[in-house]
C-alpha cells in the first residue's frame, strides 16, 4: 500500500482530497497534516511514498517543509499546491526539488496523472538503490585473512590512480570481484564497468567486440557497432582472460592504449577513447611472452600494477566467513531455505584442498543447502561436498 502524506492547513480541500485520491486507488493510505510543521515531524517520524504539499501554510510554508526534507536527507518526491498561482514561488519549489507544482483548485486528472507518476518514478528510484546494494554484496570481497587484507590494502592505494592493473590467480579465486572492487574505488565508479572475457570470443570477432564495426564490414556486419572500447569511454575496461586474446587484437589493443584512440573494423575514422583498463588472467604471461603467444610490450603496458589472488587453500581461515555470506546471498537470490553448519562441518570444509577454489566452495555450499539436513553436519559434507572432488 502507497502511503501518501497530505499537508494542507485547509480542513475542507483536505478532506475532498483525502476522498479523491482513495477513491481512485485503494492502495493509497492517506495520512492528513494540518500545518507544515507538524507535516515536517511526520515525516522524520516515518516513512512515506509521497508528500503532496500546500505552499502557503502557517508554522512552515510548503517550501520550507521541502527544504527542510531534503537537509535531513529524506529523498521523497514532493507535489506542491497552492491556491496563489505564483509563478516565482513555483520556481522556487522546483529548485527545492519539487516533482510538480499544480495550482488550486486542482485539475482532478492532471493532479491523479502526476501522483501516479510521482509513485512511479519512486518505485523505479527505489528498485534501481536495491539493485545497486545487490550488485555492491554481489562483488564484495569476503574475508579477513593477511591474504585478502593485502588485497584491500592494494586496492585503497591503487584505485583512485588511473594506473592499470593486471590481476593473476587461479580460476574461480575472484579476479573478477577485485576488478569490480577497484572500479568501485576508483574516481570513475559512476561511469560504466565494461567486461570482455576474451576467452568466449572467437579470435575472428575479438577485434569487432573490441573496437565495434562498420556496416558492411563483413558478412554479418548489417549495422555500425560500437566496441566496448567506445562503451566503457570515461568509465573502466576490463579485460578478463587477456592472455586468450590473439596476437592481431593484441597488436590493436596495444595501439589503443598507446594513443588512446581506435578504429572501427572498415573505418579509418579515429576515435578518441578515456578508458582505464584492467586485465585478469589464470595463466603465466612471462611463460606465454617466451612462447611467442604475448606480446612483451602489451604486457609492459598492461601489468603497471600487478595483484595476485591467492587460492583458496592459502586463506582458508575465511571459509567460514565465505560460507556465512553464500548461505545469505543463495537464500536471498534463489529462495532457498537458511541453513547452520555444525562447526564440525566447516572444519571438514577448512580441511578440502579446494582446487576449483571460492566458485567450488560456493557450489558445494549451495549443494548443501538443497539436500543437505540441518544443521549441516559432516555426513552431509561427506555424502554431497566430496562428490565435487
Amino acid at each position: 500500500m502507497k502511503k501518501i502524506l497530505l499537508i494542507e492547513d485547509e480542513e475542507p480541500i483536505r478532506r475532498v482530497l483525502s476522498k479523491i485520491l482513495t477513491e481512485e486507488n485503494k492502495g493509497y493510505d492517506i495520512t492528513e497534516s494540518e500545518d507544515g510543521k507538524d507535516g515536517f515531524l511526520k515525516l522524520t517520524k516515518e516513512d512515506y511514498d509521497l508528500v503532496l504539499c500546500d505552499i502557503k501554510m502557517p508554522k512552515m510554508d510548503g517550501v520550507e517543509v521541502l527544504q527542510n526534507v531534503r537537509e535531513n536527507g529524506i529523498d521523497i518526491p514532493f507535489i506542491m499546491l497552492t491556491g496563489h498561482g505564483n509563478i516565482s514561488t513555483a520556481v522556487e519549489a522546483m529548485k527545492a526539488g519539487a516533482f510538480d507544482f499544480i495550482s488550486k483548485p486542482p485539475d482532478l486528472n492532471r493532479l491523479l496523472t502526476s501522483v501516479r507518476n510521482a509513485l512511479e518514478i519512486k518505485n523505479l528510484v527505489t528498485e534501481n538503490i536495491k539493485l545497486k546494494k545487490r550488485i555492491a554484496k554481489k562483488y564484495t570481497i569476503i574475508g579477513e585473512s593477511e591474504a585478502v587484507n593485502k588485497i584491500h590494502i592494494m586496492v585503497e592505494k591503487v584505485a583512485p590512480t588511473d594506473a592499470r592493473v593486471l590481476i593473476t590467480g587461479n580460476n574461480g579465486t575472484g579476479k573478477e570481484l577485485v576488478a569490480h572492487y577497484l572500479h568501485k574505488k576508483s574516481k570513475r565508479s559512476s561511469e560504466s564497468f565494461v567486461e570482455v572475457n576474451c576467452a568466449a570470443i572467437p579470435s575472428e570477432l575479438i577485434e569487432s567486440e573490441l573496437f565495434g564495426h562498420m556496416k558492411g564490414a563483413f558478412t554479418s556486419a548489417i549495422k555500425d557497432r560500437p566496441g566496448k572500447f567506445e562503451i566503457a569511454n570515461g568509465g573502466t575496461l576490463f579485460l578478463d582472460e587477456v592472455a586468450d586474446m590473439s596476437l592481431a587484437a593484441q597488436a590493436k589493443v596495444l595501439r589503443a592504449l598507446q594513443e588512446n584512440r581506435i578504429n572501427r573494423v572498415g573505418s579509418e575514422k579515429e576515435i578518441k577513447v578515456n578508458v582505464r583498463v584492467i586485465a585478469a588472467t589464470n595463466k603465466n604471461l612471462l611463460q606465454e611472452i617466451e612462447d611467442g603467444k604475448f606480446r612483451e610490450d602489451l604486457y609492459h603496458r598492461l601489468a603497471v600494477i600487478l595483484i595476485k589472488v591467492p587460492p583458496l587453500s592459502d586463506r582458508k581461515t575465511d571459509i567460514p566467513l565465505l560460507v556465512e555470506y553464500f548461505v545469505e546471498t543463495l537464500s536471498a537470490d534463489q529462495g532457498v531455505d537458511k541453513k547452520i553448519f555444525s562447526e564440525d562441518a566447516l572444519q571438514k570444509l577448512m580441511d578440502y584442498p579446494w582446487t576449483g577454489n571460492v566458485r567450488e566452495l560456493r557450489n558445494v555450499v549451495e549443494r548443501l543447502m538443497i539436500l543437505g539436513s540441518n544443521p549441516i553436519s559432516v555426513i552431509d559434507i561427506e555424502q554431497f561436498a566430496s562428490k565435487s572432488k
